[in-house]
């Protein structure tokens, strides 16, 4: 029975719409008569799918469960071979299936028999469905063992970004980087350490702050690797002597990665880092960053304000490009003017004007800064304020009718005014621009699947001030166990935040911080707030709080 026939039975489309697509059918011979049924909306994709599997009797599957991926079945078939196929083997119903997305692929069923050494049956599923499964398949599988050679050949640069889960590469080198980046793209970490030493390398994953040891390639391949990473990030293969910093670009799939390449001069060798930008984990929306309600609302609000300035503070590494970018997209960007002047460019935002600072030719936060307020912006980011001539350009920006953001490193919020102050920016400016500055730190997230309530240890409690202590002692608290979902018992991170809203009298001269910071306790917006809330939540464990907080929770000498 013909595709349009079944669909009229199954009470899809009528008899006229299956006649009409079919003289359209005549005019564009091309198409098949289900695309131009959905094509008119006359059925879905899942109708004219169901009707497929009635024709060719054949099992349909519009959406197919991970728990169907067999690592055993997808190592016989490489993905470039998956992909220009659509054919894709799964575990399902106890038999080996393969998905196809063209009834028409059924005649080379025999090939992937031949591949997997058994007689499979055949699943119709929708094409983007099984690149899907496609590439989630060849990233959850566990990288293959590369033979060390002595003479690598260095692979010519590629055109566009090499693909990460593709393992026949003609160059061992090529697939043994494929194979580090893969593994920690799988374990997310945020950066590779290649360290070379007299008689061997190091290869160490940034996972959530800390440093974990990897396995390590052999130290004769040493060279070979580097000049690898320098041809993915255009650096000069043949200079050793001078630092290099260059950017690269890889795929896991449908999903890019780019990469931050930095390379030094070390005794032995060259060292090598690569930070590796993931969008997902950068480009959050304000509401999945973890931020008390109270905090998040104040935030909100002062992304709405037309005018003054909003900081973040914290030290380097503390999520605060984060933050300011979740800011940034909370923005109605269709109306707005929104530039920034960054260094770097973490990740390049739709709709929004971005400079990368470059100081070797002069343009600096400063000169950015004064260079955008010529561009007749609502809203600016500068990525630093590092010395007084920015300070003052950025307060002025902000008193002038301009939304500014930025950041500072100081160790709470309201010692940013003061250091503001310090820069030479005075502080009757300070007072009449800045609307609200948020402090943040990050700890990592214990495992859920392992974590472990017990109570807090009183030896600790004992070196803690006595008001805190007294907040934690009796109640149950939870601590890290360790297990194979996780990293030494923790998987992830969250900020801890505290959120201090100005209301200095325009002309004021000094600002009382501990005034400051007795409002933000009384609205519950200080970051031991947020601490205890994550504590008493089973979120995060104490060691973890006092590894960031270690000065604001400490016992007053």
């Amino acid at each position: 029975m013909k595709l349009g026939e079944i669909l009229v039975r199954r009470g899809c489309i009528t008899a006229a719409q299956r006649d009409d697509a079919l003289a359209r059918q005549v005019a564009n011979p091309g198409k098949r008569i289900g695309e131009l049924l959905v094509e008119a909306g006359r059925c879905t994709d899942a109708d004219v799918l169901m009707a497929l599997a009635d024709q060719y009797h054949v099992t349909a599957m519009p959406a197919v469960d991970d728990a169907l991926i067999d690592p055993g079945l997808i190592r016989a078939i490489p993905v470039d071979w998956s992909r220009q196929n659509l054919m894709m083997p799964v575990r399902w119903e106890g038999e080996v299936g393969v998905l196809l997305a063209d009834p028409a692929m059924l005649s080379r069923l025999g090939e992937v028999a031949l591949m997997l050494a058994c007689e499979p049956v055949a699943l119709l599923a929708p094409a983007n469905e099984i690149r899907r499964v496609i590439d989630r398949a060849y990233f959850e599988r566990t990288p293959d063992q590369t033979a060390p050679v002595s003479t690598p050949d260095t692979p010519r640069e590629a055109k566009r970004a090499d693909d990460l889960l593709r393992v026949t590469e003609s160059a061992p080198v090529t697939q043994l980087l494929n194979g580090i980046l893969l593994d920690a793209v799988r374990k997310k970490a945020s950066d590779v350490h290649i360290e070379p030493f007299e008689n061997h390398l190091r290869v160490r994953f940034r996972i959530d702050g800390f440093l974990y040891e990897q396995a390590a390639p052999p130290k004769p391949l040493e060279d070979a690797l580097v000049s690898r990473i320098k041809v993915m990030s255009n650096l000069d293969i043949a200079e050793r002597r001078l630092p290099q910093d260059g950017m690269a670009k890889v795929r896991a799939g449908e999903r890019e990665i780019d990469i931050r390449v930095s390379t030094v001069p070390v005794a032995e060798g060259e060292r090598v880092v690569l930070r590796l930008l993931n969008m997902s984990s950068t480009l959050l929306p304000l509401t999945d960053l973890g931020m008390p309600e109270a905090v998040r609302r104040r935030v909100t609000e002062a992304a709405r304000f037309a005018h003054g300035m909003v900081l973040v503070t914290g030290p380097t590494g503390s999520g605060k490009t984060t933050t300011l970018y979740a800011a940034l997209r909370s923005l109605d960007t269709a109306h707005l003017n929104v530039m920034t002047v960054e260094d770097p460019i973490e990740y390049q935002m739709a709709d929004i004007g971005q400079i990368q600072v470059k100081p070797k030719i002069g343009l600096t936060f400063a000169s950015g800064l004064r260079h955008i307020l010529r561009q007749d912006p609502d809203v600016i980011l500068v990525g630093e304020i590092r010395d007084r001539e920015t300070a003052e350009i950025a307060v002025r920006a902000a008193l002038t009718g301009h939304l500014v953001f930025s950041t500072l490193h100081t160790n709470d919020a309201a010692s940013a005014l003061i250091r503001l102050t310090d820069m030479g920016v005075e502080p009757f400016l300070v007072a009449s621009c800045v609307r609200l500055v948020l402090a943040q730190r990050l700890v990592r997230t214990l495992c859920p699947a392992c974590r472990r309530a017990a109570p807090p240890d009183e030896s600790v409690l004992a070196g803690m001030n006595p008001a805190l202590a007294e907040s934690l002692r009796g109640r149950s608290l939870f601590l890290p166990t360790g297990c194979s979902a996780c990293t030494a018992g923790y998987r992830g991170r969250v900020g801890l935040y505290e959120a201090v809203t100005i209301q200095g009298e325009p002309g004021a001269t000094t600002f009382d911080l501990e005034a400051l910071r007795r409002n933000a306790e009384a609205e519950g917006t200080t970051m031991w707030q947020d601490a205890l809330r994550k504590l008493l939540d089973g979120v995060t464990s104490l060691d973890e709080v006092r590894r960031v907080m270690e000065t604001s929770i400490a016992r007053p000498s």
